[in-house]
């Protein structure tokens, strides 16, 4: 995990280099007039997606939803995708729910893309348009820079429609950002300190940052089996933030941006509540932060690459082995 974690720059930077060639691509396939866009992806993926989701509607000006892969594969719904972007991500590019979802979208009238990091995958096999990520074989079980490279390739895809903000300066400076949270261990160290001996864990963002929230709630499940969760800066004040009174340890993502003075604000709320609050990002108080130059929309890709090294961290202090934790496979098979 940590060596793969290392390669994240170059492998970055790579991938950042495609924009151009992307950019030609998607403008082939993609829908005029183009109805909406649907994402198709689990776990560390559906995270990516989370942030897919936001960017692409900003890009698009058009609804973006993510799909229920169980209405195609288990219920037979007859959906009708005409004029739609369909965005199916997967790092192996053979959950067989994810492939066979995606093949339904196209049959039924869908613009298909795949991002995945396997080039012979039924996915990328499966789509009009194969996004490969090209990041190389990742070993370790817990997914980084498979992870990272995705919440790049949905910017990349966001961007070649209109510019978000991901243009090529943010590009060029991005791996370097990374690799300057790599060369940072420290804060990631403290944060995992403050949750040894936890049982438990709320990560909270709104915006931009919530899909690296859920990946980094998953992340320290996948590692240390504490048990973590996500939530919106706005669905925790309909009623979980009762739990903030337990004493809650939460860790609560903000970035200069739009969403960054509610987050804030719920933080010293759920402090007045009680809850044990530790602020990830660059911004006043933070335990965990990351660049302040990068822009919103970069900073994803940078507040994962902090959960990751919080969670190998805490693995480490608790003895576990991040690379192979205990009943996971790195290919779920639903």
């Amino acid at each position: 995990m940590s060596a793969e974690m290392a390669e994240q720059p170059a492998r970055l930077a790579a991938l950042l280099g495609q924009a151009d060639a992307i950019a030609s691509r998607l403008r082939e396939v993609l829908p005029e007039p183009l109805a909406g866009t649907v994402l198709i992806a689990r776990g560390s993926s559906d995270h990516a997606a989370t942030t897919g989701r936001y960017l692409l509607e900003l890009a698009t000006r058009r609804p973006v939803a993510s799909a229920s892969p169980s209405l195609y594969t288990m219920y037979g719904a007859q959906t009708d995708f005409t004029g739609f972007l369909v965005v199916a991500a997967s790092q192996s590019g053979r959950t067989p729910e994810i492939v066979r979802s995606l093949q339904l979208a196209r049959s039924r009238g869908g613009y298909t893309v795949a991002i995945t990091n396997d080039r012979k995958s039924p996915l990328a096999l499966a789509a009009e348009l194969p996004v490969h990520l090209d990041v190389g074989i990742e070993r370790a079980v817990p997914a980084t820079k498979t992870v990272t490279a995705e919440l790049v390739a949905f910017g990349l895809l966001a961007q070649a429609v209109r510019d978000i903000g991901f243009g090529p300066q943010v590009r060029e400076q991005l791996s370097g950002q990374v690799a300057a949270v790599l060369d940072d261990p420290g804060p990631a160290g403290e944060v995992a300190g403050w949750l040894a001996g936890r049982t438990r864990l709320a990560a909270v963002a709104r915006g931009l940052l919530y899909g690296a929230a859920g990946e980094a709630a998953l992340k320290i499940e996948e590692t240390t089996s504490l048990f973590a969760t996500a939530y919106s800066a706005a669905d925790l004040r309909h009623g979980p933030i009762a739990i903030a009174t337990t004493g809650l340890p939460v860790l609560a993502f903000a970035h200069p941006g739009p969403a960054a003075a509610d987050v804030a604000d719920l933080a010293r709320d759920l402090r007045h509540r009680g809850a044990d609050v530790r602020l990830a990002g660059p911004v006043d108080g933070s335990a965990l932060p990351w660049p302040a130059a990068a822009p919103e929309v970069a900073a994803p890709v940078l507040a994962v690459v902090r959960a990751q090294q919080v969670a190998l961290a805490l693995a480490r202090r608790l003895g576990r082995d991040p690379d192979e934790p205990g009943g996971l496979n790195k290919v779920t098979v639903t």
